[in-house]
């Protein structure tokens, strides 16, 4: 059994998912909306960021963090972002759940 071949195979079934086709179709509807399009890129933008502060050890006041809840639910409210946003939940579930598999399939190795 070769590694690599298991990890190709893996990377494939991953982007053969129902999941991962929903989040594909999810982005494109998104992509294809221009008024969506640009509220999804304006959040990505401050929430990149956002997490930019935070890596670089700034505490995010109070009021930043409300102001970046209250954008997420306003643009939730278009269906097509809303639907993308549920699409990126189902398939991070997916992979935690895969990197689970694999990392608790190692734990023998330092026991």
């Amino acid at each position: 059994m070769n590694v690599y071949d298991k990890a190709y195979e893996l990377a494939k079934a991953l982007g053969q998912s129902p999941e991962v086709q929903d989040l594909k179709a999810a982005r494109q509807a998104v992509e294809s909306q221009s008024d969506a399009k640009q509220l999804l890129d304006d959040f990505r933008s401050r929430q990149e960021g956002f997490q930019q502060k935070i890596m670089a050890g700034e505490e995010p006041s109070e009021g930043d963090m409300n102001t970046m809840n209250q954008l997420y639910e306003v643009i939730s409210l278009n269906p097509h972002i809303h639907r993308l946003f549920e699409a990126e939940r189902r398939f991070a579930a997916v992979f935690d759940d895969v990197n689970k598999i694999m990392t608790d399939a190692l734990k023998d190795i330092y026991k």
